[in-house]
């Protein structure tokens, strides 16, 4: 992967090389490999879309059979300053990585040098020509930071064959086809308005069905796993998050304050502190452990406008949160049963491929980690232990671990192939002692309690953003805004078609009745464009029969009761099975 890595940062330079070419004037800032290709940011002296990327695509094709290999060179701060003299982006990484005492590389191929790292093909003929493409234009701000000037972005794919490229096309394809903002438009789940505020979701009748089920199933679920509700406030104030040691740390990521009684307020933007709280407020021995509080909470969380994405990246989220405090023998256990509890839910939704991954401490900057070393090995080793205990293939990152301990995600795929992080499990040995928490142990001593923090369905807004993806909006009949559309032919047969409605409504089937002046194709069209699971089809054969027809996403049901109907779509509901 090494050396696919090296395609694609090589295959960056031929791109601003050929940017620069047919833009003369524009400004090269960063181009970077990434995990499916490769982008170049351009200051670009001019305009570049779209319908550009060919007109690009082309030179690279015609510059590549002039490069051969990379040329390094190492330049004093006045050479490379001088080098770059009409690049003010340039002159900024230039003084970035004086102060940090590296050395000054420049990378030549061809007409074309970049100030660069390194990482590249040793020969550029090596590169198939088939291989690679450009993809996209969009925007980027300089450095992601808003207050910079917007620059041009554009992507390209890199993959070892033709044939890796031509999947990955049509896995993006499929992606754009069930794109969840697109189908929650069409199905009217959900939607933002920027006088409400960006990044804060509005969930419209039907979306909220599909989130209550959810919340429900879950509710149900953990019920059944021993874990016992609370219902903690959304605003606090600021000393809690001193105590925790969020503030000053995570205080970009939180809303600002709000000044009450000459105090500041933060609106939460996580539950684990309230959590503490709830633990502490009661005296609490060994037999009272492992204690499991779990919470729908709302959290708060200042995302960048430029990062905000549909569901997927949000600032205002309903997590399914959950805390665990155990003794430490009882510790592994527990961690390895919630790594159960997510295998169980992703059983139940037909997400087939899934891996953990375990961040770890950037051993670079150490320093931004709390807590004792001894604990943090500790920690490590157990959650180490339990996620090879549990089954589940895992990796390791050495980068990403809370700032008090190692945390777990569950990295889950689509039916199409993508992956998304859709959750957390971690084992804290770091805030019980920064919270006092204490619990009588069997020889009457006090003692901490290890904490697990745990969310199997992540947040409401990114799961389900993860689900319209998953099933293209047609969802399982348990989790359907509407479950069954009965469609009577004509006026004639409206009095049969009302008693069903009646009894499936009773029986608390989510059913509608469309009975408007439209053609039958047209309804029946507009029931399947609604992803509805169950079309009813009443004619004067199956009013006269006392029966019904039945079109499902794939068959037909003739001739069958309501009775019998009924029968089998409750038990689908209860057995949430996926159709």
């Amino acid at each position: 992967m090494k050396n696919m890595e090296h395609i694609r940062h090589s295959l960056a330079h031929l791109l601003g090389a050929s940017i620069l070419e047919l833009y003369p004037g524009s400004k090269i800032t960063l181009g970077p490999a990434i995990d499916n290709g490769f982008y170049y940011d351009v200051d670009v002296n001019g305009k570049i879309t779209d319908a550009d990327l060919q007109k690009i695509e082309t030179k690279m094709h015609e510059l590549i059979k002039t490069w051969s290999t990379f040329e390094k060179k190492v330049l004093s701060k006045e050479e490379a300053l001088e080098f770059f003299k009409d690049n003010i982006y340039k002159e900024e990484l230039i003084n970035a990585i004086v102060n940090k005492n590296e050395d000054i590389t420049v990378y030549t191929s061809g007409n074309f040098s970049d100030l660069c790292r390194g990482g590249h093909i040793e020969n550029m003929a090596d590169i198939k020509g088939n291989s690679w493409k450009l993809d996209r234009v969009a925007g980027a701000y300089w450095r992601g930071d808003e207050k910079n000037k917007m620059l041009t972005r554009v992507y390209g794919l890199a993959f070892e064959t033709k044939e890796e490229l031509e999947a990955y096309i049509h896995q993006q394809e499929e992606a754009k086809k069930r794109d969840h903002r697109e189908i929650g438009k069409k199905l009217e789940l959900f939607t933002f308005d920027e006088e409400i505020g960006k990044g804060l979701t509005i969930w419209l009748p039907k979306g909220n069905i599909i989130k209550e089920e959810l919340e429900n199933w879950a509710k149900e679920t953990e019920k059944i796993w021993g874990y016992q509700r609370v219902t903690t406030p959304i605003i606090t104030k600021e000393s809690l998050f001193y105590t925790s040691g969020h503030l000053p740390l995570y205080k970009e990521s939180m809303y600002a304050p709000i000044r009450i009684e000459e105090e500041n307020y933060y609106i939460k933007p996580m539950n684990c502190p309230f959590h503490h709280k709830v633990f502490s407020a009661l005296p609490k021995s060994y037999k009272d452990l492992p204690l499991r509080l779990a919470e729908y909470g709302w959290c708060h969380r200042y995302e960048d406008s430029g990062s905000l994405f549909g569901l997927m990246r949000v600032r205002g989220m309903q997590m399914n949160d959950a805390h665990i405090y155990t003794t430490h023998e009882q510790a592994m256990q527990e961690f390895i049963d919630v790594i159960k509890l997510h295998e169980y839910y992703y059983k139940v939704l037909g997400i087939e491929k899934y891996e953990m991954e375990l961040a770890l401490r950037d051993p670079k900057k150490i320093d931004k980690y709390h807590g004792e070393e001894a604990d943090w090995e500790l920690a490590e080793k157990m959650t180490t232990e339990a996620m090879k205990a549990s089954g589940v293939p895992f990796k390791i990152a050495n980068e990403g671990a809370a700032f008090y301990g190692p945390k777990m995600d569950f990295q889950i795929y689509s039916s199409i192939g993508r992956s998304f992080t859709a959750s957390t499990n971690q084992l804290d040995l770091y805030m019980g002692k920064r919270f006092g928490l204490e619990y009588t142990d069997k020889d009457g001593s006090k003692k901490t309690p290890y904490i697990i923090h745990r969310a199997p369905l992540g947040t409401h807004e990114r799961f389900i953003g993860f689900l319209i993806e998953h099933f293209a909006g047609a969802f399982p009949v348990w989790l359907s805004p509407v479950q069954v559309t009965i469609l009577p032919i004509s006026e004639h047969q409206k009095e049969y078609a009302e008693s069903i409605y009646k009894t499936l409504k009773e029986n608390n089937i989510r059913v509608e009745l469309d009975d408007s002046n439209e053609s039958l194709g047209k309804r029946i069209r507009n029931a399947k464009m609604n992803k509805v699971p169950y079309m009813i089809v009443i004619g004067d054969k199956e009013k006269e029969s006392n029966v019904i027809t039945v079109e499902t996403r794939t068959d037909k049901l003739e001739g069958i009761t309501k009775e019998s109907f009924l029968e089998k779509i409750q038990k689908e509901i209860k057995e949430r099975t996926l159709n």
